[in-house]
């Protein structure tokens, strides 16, 4: 039986005063009214939004979607014109289909299993002490997210990449610059061509003088130097960007939740549920699109083939229809199965070492200040605009009792 068309004729942007973590009210209200909408693009291209959990899961497992940036050409907020978009560059698989996307992942997949990143826990576990001593330091004041919610995930994914340590303060600001949603077109390309520089003398480097990391590994195999830069920038950005807000927004969420932070630090063993539940309720990550290859039928309705599909993975994520209470955050919640890795043969590489990063840095900061609060009130608190790909804060001024 064919559900009811709703249309859904702006992108929602704004996240309710008070309520930062929640999806925009908006988005919200589409899920409630049906799992898949209308959206009409800014350029006229007659698209659809997904919001709700199984139909996101459907399409992210479906080949019939494609990941291909050449046919990402609307925008949910911008009108582009006839601007002609192409292809990702060799390396970027995160926008590619088979089989160039397996090209680029399958000699990654040995390198992030389970194993291997929980190899590298006690690393892990020194870099957050290192930055917990600096912040005591320091503090009792700081901004969590430049003391130690951005530094942990980028020490970590230049030591596996091999970037020098002394190179690392700028490969994190230029990712921040075309990360962050806020930075001038200018800016903007002068940061992206920065990373593109380096990271061509850092393959160079690598396979003149290979040390003990993965891009030397990568360099003993049949891929090309352009092919190793656009992996090494995936790995880089994605590494970096989506943990270092994780760690701030879930300090901050966590704060506001009062019980469940007791909780936690009452109970180590709810560690590992309680990084789950945070990745689910905030889904950092807020949404992913695809393209339909050929007429597919989804939740009652044709997609007409070169039709754009916008998947809201936080309202997929907040769907009462597979969690229970969906937006209370409740660290010893047993529903799991969250997507905020994604799903399908796109879902994150990188998803065990963001674990591992998580696992040990937010029971470490809790323990380590007993009386961790905002220094501001939570409505003054910064939020990265809805334009970043990542949701997250700008800034996060805590305070303990020294």
């Amino acid at each position: 039986m064919t559900e009811s068309l709703h249309t859904v004729t702006t992108m929602p942007t704004a996240r309710q005063s008070g309520c930062p973590f929640d999806p925009p009210k908006e988005l919200i209200e589409a899920r409630e009214h049906s799992p898949i909408s209308r959206f009409p693009f800014p350029d006229g291209h007659e698209g659809w939004l997904v919001t709700g959990y199984n139909l996101v899961r459907s399409v992210l497992a479906d080949s019939r979607f494609s990941s291909r940036k050449e046919l990402m050409s609307h925008h949910p907020l911008i009108d582009y014109g006839d601007i002609e978009v192409p292809p990702a560059p060799p390396g970027e698989f995160l926008l590619m289909d088979e089989p160039q996307h397996s090209r680029y992942r399958k000699p990654l997949v040995g390198k992030f299993t389970v194993r291997r990143m929980r190899l590298l826990t006690e690393r892990v576990e020194q870099i957050t002490a290192e930055h917990l001593d600096a912040m005591e330091q320091a503090g009792p004041t700081v901004d969590l997210v430049t003391a130690f919610a951005k530094p942990i995930p980028a020490i970590m994914i230049c030591e596996l990449l091999g970037v020098p340590y002394e190179d690392r303060g700028s490969f994190q600001e230029n990712i921040d610059k075309f990360m962050n949603g806020e930075t001038d077109d200018e800016d903007l390309i002068a940061a992206y061509t920065s990373v593109q520089q380096y990271l061509a003398e850092l393959v160079a480097a690598k396979r003149a003088n290979p040390t003990d990391d993965i891009l030397s590994e990568l360099t003993d195999s049949d891929l090309t130097d352009e092919e190793l830069k656009g992996m090494a920038l995936i790995l880089l950005a994605a590494g970096f960007d989506t943990t270092a807000n994780m760690l701030a927004l879930g300090t901050f969420a966590l704060l506001r939740n009062p019980a469940q932070l007791a909780a936690l630090r009452a109970d180590p063993t709810l560690t590992d549920q309680a990084v789950e539940e945070l990745l689910r309720y905030l889904s950092v990550a807020k949404q992913f699109y695809r393209v339909a290859l050929e007429d597919i039928e989804l939740g009652g309705h044709t997609i007409k083939a070169g039709t754009t599909v916008i998947l809201s993975l936080n309202t997929a994520n907040r769907d009462p229809e597979r969690f229970s209470d969906p937006h209370t955050l409740d660290l010893h919640r047993q529903d799991g199965g969250h997507m905020s890795f994604g799903h399908g043969v796109h879902q994150c590489l990188g998803q065990q070492l963001a674990r591992v990063e998580m696992r040990v840095a937010f029971p470490a900061l809790l323990n380590r200040f007993p009386t961790l609060r905002l220094a501001v009130p939570a409505e003054e608190v910064a939020l990265r605009p809805e334009a970043a790909d990542i949701y997250g804060v700008k800034s996060l001024p805590v305070t303990w009792d020294a």
